[in-house]
C-alpha cells in the first residue's frame, strides 16, 4: 500500500508544476487608474485596424473606440479585401468622439506578405498621429482605455506598449480550449511585465490586440514591413524590439476585451496557424529540432497519461499503485485546470473536462506542425520561409 510519501514521490512532477505556477506566473500590472492623464499635453494617437471578413465583430469595435475619452485620435479600418459586409458597416459607423473614422481599402496582397502586416503598412503609410495603436476588430474597448495606455506608457518611459486583455469565451469549445494555450503561453513566458534586456530577445511577447508604438520607433525598427512574412507578426514585433534596445512595456489591460474565435473549427485554424512557429520562434538554436516533440510528448504525458491509467484501472478493476497514482494526479488536473479556466472567468468545472481538452490542444499542436511552413487563414493560403520559422532575427 502506499504511503502518502511514495505516493507525492510519484506526483512529484505535476506538484513541481502547481507549485511553478504558483510561484512564477504573474501578470503584468494594471495600467494607471481612470483620470490618470499623461505627464504632458496629449499626443495624437492613430488607431489603425486590419479586418478581413469582420462584420460580425467590427461594428462593436468601432463603437467602443469611438467613445474613447482621449484627446485627438483618429480610427483607421483598413478593408483587407474582405467578401462579406465589413466596409458597409465601417461606412456607416458613427464618429463619436474621434477626429476621423475612415476606411481604407486594401490593396492586392503583395508576394512575400502575409495579410495582416500587410493592412496594418497600409493603414500606417496614412496614419497622422504621433503614436500609432494597432488593435485587432475583434475587440472591445472600454472608454478610458486609450488615456490609460497612454499615460501607461509614459509611466514607464516606454517606445512600445501592448496589454493582456481579457479573453472572452462564450462556447463550449472556447472554455474547453482556451485555458489550454494561454496556460502554455504562461508556462512559457512566466513574467510577461518584467522589462528584457537585449540579449533576452527569445523571451519577450506582445499582443497584437493591443500594440501601441511612438510613430518614430515603429519607423525606425522598419513597421510592419519588418514582419511581412510572420504569422506570429506580433511577437516577432516585440523581439525586434527587445533586440535593438528599445523599451517594451507589457501592462495588464482592465478594459480590453477579445473574442479570438467563435466556433471549433475557429479554433483549430487559428491556433494551428500559429502555435508550432510560435514555439520554435522562442527556441534557442541547438534545441530546435528537439522542441517540437518534446513539447508533444511532455503534454501527453503530463495531462493524458493520468486520466489513461485512472480508465485502465477502473476497467480492469485494479487497485494498488496504478490506481491510487492515477486518480491522484487527475483529481490534481481537474484543480488545475478549473484554477486556469477560473484565473481567465470561465467556468472552473470545464476542469473535469481536461483530458478532452489536452486530446484536442494536441491534435492543434501536431497540426500545426506538420503543415509546417504551410499557413492558410481566413480564405489565404502562405507559406513562411525556414529562417522566419525558425525566429532567426540574423545573429
Amino acid at each position: 500500500m502506499l504511503s502518502c510519501m511514495d505516493l507525492v514521490f510519484l506526483a512529484a512532477p505535476w506538484l513541481a508544476l502547481g507549485l511553478f505556477a504558483a510561484l512564477f506566473i504573474r501578470l503584468p500590472r494594471g495600467l494607471p487608474p481612470d483620470g490618470g492623464a499623461p505627464s504632458r499635453d496629449l499626443p495624437s494617437v492613430s488607431v489603425v485596424i486590419p479586418a478581413r471578413n469582420e462584420e460580425a465583430n467590427i461594428g462593436a469595435c468601432l463603437a467602443s473606440l469611438a467613445s474613447q475619452d482621449y484627446g485627438p485620435f483618429e480610427i483607421l479600418v483598413v478593408d483587407d479585401q474582405s467578401k462579406d459586409g465589413t466596409a458597409g458597416i465601417v461606412r456607416e459607423a458613427p464618429l463619436g468622439n474621434a477626429r476621423e473614422l475612415r476606411l481604407i481599402p486594401g490593396e492586392p496582397l503583395p508576394e512575400g506578405w502575409f495579410g495582416k502586416p500587410w493592412a496594418c503598412a497600409q493603414g500606417a503609410a496614412q496614419a497622422q498621429g504621433g503614436l500609432l495603436l494597432f488593435t485587432d476588430a475583434d475587440t472591445i474597448h472600454a472608454p478610458t482605455l486609450l488615456t490609460r495606455a497612454v499615460a501607461g506608457m509614459e509611466e514607464e518611459e516606454a517606445d512600445a506598449l501592448t496589454l493582456v486583455g481579457r479573453q472572452i469565451m462564450g462556447s463550449f469549445w472556447e472554455q474547453l480550449l482556451q485555458p489550454q494555450f494561454f496556460m502554455l503561453l504562461a508556462f512559457r513566458f512566466p513574467r510577461t511585465g518584467t522589462p528584457k534586456r537585449p540579449d533576452q530577445w527569445r523571451h519577450a511577447i506582445a499582443n497584437g490586440q493591443y500594440l501601441l508604438f511612438r510613430r518614430d520607433v515603429y519607423q525606425e525598427l522598419g513597421g510592419h514591413g519588418a514582419v511581412k512574412g510572420e504569422v506570429v507578426e506580433d511577437m516577432r514585433l516585440a523581439q525586434l524590439l527587445t533586440r535593438g534596445s528599445w523599451r517594451l512595456a507589457v501592462r495588464r489591460g482592465d478594459g480590453l476585451h477579445t473574442r479570438m474565435y467563435r466556433s471549433l473549427g475557429h479554433l483549430v485554424e487559428g491556433w494551428s496557424k500559429n502555435v508550432a512557429t510560435g514555439t520554435l520562434q522562442t527556441t534557442p538554436g541547438w534545441l530546435l529540432p528537439l522542441i517540437l516533440p518534446i513539447a508533444l510528448f511532455t503534454g501527453a504525458a503530463l495531462w493524458l497519461l493520468p486520466p489513461g491509467v485512472l480508465a485502465w484501472a477502473v476497467a480492469t478493476g485494479s487497485g494498488g499503485t496504478p490506481l491510487l497514482w492515477s486518480l491522484f494526479v487527475t483529481g490534481f488536473g481537474v484543480v488545475f485546470w478549473g484554477i486556469a479556466s477560473a484565473v481567465m472567468r470561465g467556468n472552473p468545472f470545464y476542469g473535469f473536462l481536461f483530458p478532452l481538452g489536452s486530446v484536442l490542444a494536441g491534435y492543434i499542436f501536431v497540426k500545426s506542425w506538420v503543415g509546417g511552413s504551410r499557413i492558410r487563414w481566413k480564405g489565404r493560403s502562405y507559406r513562411m520561409s525556414g529562417e522566419a520559422r525558425r525566429g532567426r532575427l540574423g545573429g
